[in-house]
């Protein structure tokens, strides 16, 4: 029980790690936009607080809520999923902003959608896998989740969002992996998987323009390749060891979405280098947390979720990362935990809560086995006494 508690507290204290440190990153990065934007400096802030206590209500329910019970909500699960993604088409529900539709409102409060349904298609993946996990070896027997993560990538897509329908495509094909699917069945979907990738670039020219930013930003400095220019100019300034907690001249209405996908560049201009490995190594702790819980797991079930929650986080750092550095063409995706958003902060808090909740039940299952055993072992001597 000691060693569960210090796993839990561990992996929760490196996440609120994260997200005290992401708001006081999104004020150094955002305090001057939000003054001559909004007329208070602290506007992003105070929206992220909001998450992070609805993350913290989030946490707590997902903590004490057994995860065997999602297989039962897994249908109610994904269908709440794809409503939410089809209600931001619904005029009067739909919140459009940057000309891409992906939130809908409620009073004053405003969720995203493909924030949601990324966890609510690991929870249904898992669910399917822990059951049929014997017929991932077959096309047929994967064909549920495809569908099913089709439909939601079609959704997003439609909004538009690449980023978070590469997330989601990535997540897919990486649960059908560790779920057992033949290397035969991951080329004959990886194969037209990128053909298509390719015709969405080519189709919309927006799309066009950011790949040919991505390969010369320099060639329209003032337009597509704007903003990694600029992305670049921040890490470059800040070298070795930055140029100091609110110290970057980027924020300045010079970085487009500095406070939340472009987040880490302030970062690297401010800590530097050493600041921003000193940042991915928490994630890679937290991963490797993921991973141990996931093969600590005492059944399926909690090896599939686990992973699936792992497989998030880290195609998502991974993708954020990709983009501020020029490593992929630009496209938005906000850092778990630190990128301003609220929906995704509280959702990614709750899918913490569900990591630690399998760590305190596979416990309590090994307490419940060494139970038994103790209860057959005095049982037996009983018998043998008795002889």
């Amino acid at each position: 029980m000691q060693k569960v508690k210090k796993l839990n507290f561990l992996l929760v204290f490196l996440v609120i790690i994260l997200c005290l440190f992401g708001m006081l990153m999104i004020y150094s990065a955002s305090s001057y936009s939000s003054d001559v934007l909004y007329g208070d400096s602290f506007h992003f802030v105070k929206k992220q607080i909001f998450g992070f206590l609805l993350g913290v209500i989030l946490m707590f329910i997902t903590y004490n809520f057994d995860y065997h019970k999602y297989y039962k909500l897994r249908f109610y699960i994904i269908a709440i999923s794809i409503l939410l993604l089809v209600l931001v088409f619904v005029p009067g529900i739909g919140i459009s902003a940057n000309g891409a539709r992906r939130w809908i409102g409620f009073g004053s409060i405003n969720l995203q959608s493909s924030e949601v349904a990324k966890f609510g298609f690991v929870l249904f993946s898992a669910c399917y896998l822990s059951k049929n996990y014997q017929k991932t070896k077959t096309f047929k027997g994967i064909l549920p989740i495809l569908a099913v993560g089709g439909i939601l990538c079609v959704l997003i897509m439609l909004e538009p969002n690449m980023s978070v329908t590469m997330c989601l495509g990535l997540v897919m094909i990486s649960m059908l992996i560790i779920g057992g699917m033949s290397w035969k069945h991951f080329l004959i979907l990886a194969i037209p998987g990128l053909a298509l990738i390719v015709l969405l670039i080519v189709i919309e020219p927006y799309r066009f323009d950011r790949l040919m930013a991505f390969i010369n930003p320099w060639a329209n400095p003032k337009e597509e390749g704007y903003q990694l220019i600029q992305s670049l100019y921040s890490l470059g300034a800040g070298g070795l060891f930055g140029v100091g907690l609110f110290n970057s001249r980027q924020k300045y209405l010079f970085l487009p979405f500095s406070e939340s996908d472009f987040i880490f560049a302030i970062i690297g201009e401010e800590l530097g280098f050493v600041g921003a490995v000193m940042v991915l190594s928490v994630y890679v702790i937290i991963i490797a947390l993921g991973i141990k819980i996931a093969l600590n797991a005492k059944d399926r079930l909690g090896t599939y979720m686990a992973s699936g929650i792992v497989s998030v986080i880290a195609m998502q750092v991974l993708i954020n990362i990709a983009v501020v550095t020029g490593s992929i063409p630009p496209t938005g995706i906000p850092m778990p935990f630190i990128s301003a958003g609220g929906t995704s902060l509280s959702v990614f808090m709750g899918a913490i809560g569900i990591l630690c909740n399998i760590v305190k039940m596979s416990e309590s299952k090994d307490n419940l086995d060494n139970t038994r055993k103790i209860y057959r072992n005095l049982h037996l001597k009983k018998n043998i006494k008795s002889l």
